[in-house]
């Protein structure tokens, strides 16, 4: 007969290896014991594929019991109520929203939800709060790549790279021409942030070098300790679009924050100025953007979030030369 259960788990992903190993050493944790390193496997046949081995490790273990939906796509909401019923833990990702709907099919037992990200935008916070759930994130595990794709997106985005390379593809190169496809230079620039948090400081540690001759921020307050390494002013969101030459979104969603960067936003830009958003999707009005970009109110945009993602194929920005659009890819690779 198998002993009573203590814990059981849901996770709406596909558990990688890393995942696999701090899975086990919150499992320890938690239960204040280790867990058994090779379990008899006639208790328990492990499932296939190697994403699963620590669902069965832990599975035949007398205290925990981990389910996960086997697929890198999002789970369906209807399977997410399934598997998160009786739940004591929940192991999310961004996609995955977690509301009243989830958290009531959850039930009582639901004590903890730990989401792969920074963000807990997607998370019914107040509610959780209510039912005294805590909440787990990973602050700063992305800080430095996050803020790689943004460098990447503006020198890609100022210097036309998307354009020039569709040149190359369709015949368009054909000699060399002194002012075709220039873009704009960082060297004596203003650049202002959007939310100078980890991401935002480690976007101005990385475009200091650059030559930048001035730095701007904004945000819910001013910053002095960590604004003083690059001597960045603390400016209202107005001062910010109307005097700088680059703009980087590297805040949180907020309703505060919901719609920030709109027409009002974008007419205050320079007709040079580009625009790069990497914070979430919706801080962006998107219908504002393409308007601005398409009558060439701002100069270029590069975005690694939009609403919804994906971004439909038939979406007006994709149309346009001067926006470069990338999947949220600022994940780390695994070392070889």
């Amino acid at each position: 007969m198998r002993p009573v259960l203590l814990m059981k788990v849901f996770v709406t992903r596909r558990i990688p290896p890393e995942g696999r190993a701090a899975l086990a050493r919150a499992a320890e944790k938690r239960c204040n014991r280790p867990l058994n390193p090779d379990p008899p496997p006639e208790a328990h046949p492990a499932p296939h594929g190697p994403s699963l081995q620590l669902a069965a490790r832990l599975a035949a273990q007398p205290f925990c019991e981990v389910e996960q939906w086997d697929s890198d796509e999002p789970i369906p909401v209807k399977e997410l109520e399934r598997g998160v019923a009786g739940a004591h833990g929940l192991l999310c990702l961004l996609s995955d929203l977690v509301d009243k709907r989830i958290l009531d099919a959850a039930g009582a037992n639901l004590k903890v939800i730990s989401t792969l990200s920074v963000g807990v935008d997607h998370l019914a916070l107040d509610e959780i709060k209510k039912r005294g759930i805590r909440v787990g994130y990973t602050p700063d595990v992305l800080t430095d790549t996050t803020a790689e794709l943004a460098v990447s997106l503006l020198l890609t985005t100022c210097r036309r790279l998307p354009e020039a390379i569709e040149e190359v593809k369709n015949g368009g190169w054909t000699s060399w021409k002194p002012l075709w496809l220039c873009g704009y230079g960082l060297t004596q620039s203003t650049v202002g942030i959007v939310g100078l948090g980890r991401i935002g400081q480690a976007i101005a540690r990385r475009l200091k070098p650059f030559g930048v001759q001035r730095f701007l921020y904004t945000g819910r307050q001013p910053r002095p300790e960590e604004a003083a390494e690059f001597q960045a002013e603390f400016v209202s969101t107005p001062e910010l679009a109307a005097q700088s030459d680059f703009i980087v979104v590297a805040c949180s969603l907020t309703p505060a924050t919901k719609g920030l960067c709109n027409k009002d936003f974008f007419q205050k830009m320079k007709e040079t100025a580009v625009f790069v958003n990497i914070s979430r999707g919706d801080v962006v009005n998107q219908d504002d953007l393409y308007q601005a970009l398409a009558s060439g109110q701002i100069a270029a945009a590069g975005l690694d979030v939009t609403t919804p993602e994906p971004l439909p194929t038939n979406h007006p920005l994709l149309t346009l030369k001067n926006c470069g659009i990338t999947p949220r890819t600022s994940g780390k690779a695994a070392p070889a």
